[in-house]
């Protein structure tokens, strides 16, 4: 079969300028990512935490190759299929942050713990008997953790009492190790202030505490308390209660993180660089307006329109188009943009591929290895 050229079944080759990638594609500022990637594995270093990045945001196996060399222990993810996807690419540590009832996915989570190290949360005991049962089937391991909630209201048990008699139970059980708590407050993530959020993160960790002291008073170890996202890592990290940091967004950033208050007033956006774009072209042009060929097959749109570089403003998405508000006719026909989308990761879900560059001149095309791992 004759192999097609870019254009029909990727967008861009490496030495492209980015004024040749195929548009709308995705794309990746290696030099910010780079830098995004060494402050988080430095800040978790100087704190004393584990940091286990959300391979939900990225899905990518070359980024999370990238934080693991940087020092991360693992990552997260949030699927059966997510974490084959990365233990088949070589992530050989993952956790998935999520409850797993279904018999086949199971099955599927035990033997996967025969060629990786494999965690999963539970908060009901009968999930406890059916994990078990499957690596006794398999002869294998997995690392299984209490779900605590801290105040999200969705997964995780709600008393210490409830923490314990899983805690037990997991101990209990043969083909599982007791991995710990997991203690994540996605609900304070984007609370607009800092102050908010320290407000939110005091009230989750008050739920905390005594699950852990029930713990401790009933004679069991917890050897993780793992938590913490991009808009409430430094309150995990200096608690003295955390071991671990969940955080994902960090590493590429987008437009709904970037304009929350970091701890000195800033938008996080000053703190940490956007390094995800969705290029775009300009396909039309008008009075006061041009339309680009990038919408919401392209990039989410629940979070808001995306940011637009250079100053200019977005004001509405379709399927297939952005408008962007040009007064000053700036754009022209068969310009290209880069547009910072509203929300990272399921923005990075709708793509292949990630076009990595640096300098305005692409490096490398890498794909997203997870894409489409949502069962």
């Amino acid at each position: 079969m004759e192999q097609l050229e870019p254009g029909f079944d990727i967008p861009a080759l490496p030495g492209w300028r980015e004024d040749q990638v195929q548009t709308p594609a995705l794309v990746v500022d290696l030099d910010a990512l780079e830098a995004n990637v060494a402050r988080m594995a430095a800040a978790a270093r100087a704190a004393g935490v584990a940091l286990r990045p959300h391979g939900k945001m990225h899905k990518s196996a070359d980024v999370a190759r990238m934080q693991i060399a940087a020092g991360a222990v693992g990552l997260c993810c949030q699927k059966v299929s997510e974490a084959e996807a990365f233990v088949r690419a070589g992530v050989t540590d993952v956790l998935v942050t999520n409850q797993i009832v279904d018999p086949a996915k199971i099955d599927r989570l035990a033997r996967l713990a025969g060629v990786a190290a494999v965690g999963v949360c539970v908060d009901a005991l009968a999930n406890v008997a059916d994990l078990s049962a499957a690596c006794q089937r398999h002869n294998t391991t997995l690392r299984v953790l209490v779900e605590v909630d801290t105040g999200q209201g969705r997964c995780g048990v709600e008393t210490p009492e409830q923490a314990e008699a899983l805690a037990r139970a997991i101990l209990a059980a043969p083909g599982l190790a007791f991995g710990g708590v997991q203690a994540y407050q996605g609900a304070m993530q984007h609370l607009a202030t800092h102050a908010e959020r320290r407000a939110a993160f005091e009230a989750s960790q008050a739920r905390l505490v005594p699950v852990l002291a029930a713990l401790r008073a009933a004679g069991i170890d917890c050897p993780t308390v793992t938590g913490g996202g991009t808009g409430s890592w430094q309150f995990e990290a200096a608690s003295g209660i955390w071991t671990e940091l969940q955080c994902g967004s960090y590493a590429f950033m987008d437009a709904d993180y970037g304009c929350i208050a970091g701890a000195t007033g800033q938008r996080l956006d000053s703190e940490w660089q956007n390094a995800l774009f969705v290029l775009a072209q300009v396909i039309s042009v008008a009075a006061g307006r041009a339309v680009v060929d990038a919408g919401l097959k392209a990039m989410s749109g629940e979070s808001g329109v995306p940011l637009v570089a250079g100053g200019l403003v977005c004001t509405g998405l379709s399927d297939e188009h952005a408008t962007i508000a040009d007064t000053d006719g700036r754009l022209r026909l068969g310009d290209r943009i880069r547009l910072v989308p509203g929300h990272c990761d399921p923005t990075v879900n709708l793509h292949d591929w990630m076009v990595a560059t640096r300098g305005g001149v692409v490096q490398a095309l890498w794909p997203v290895t997870a894409r489409g791992k949502v069962f």
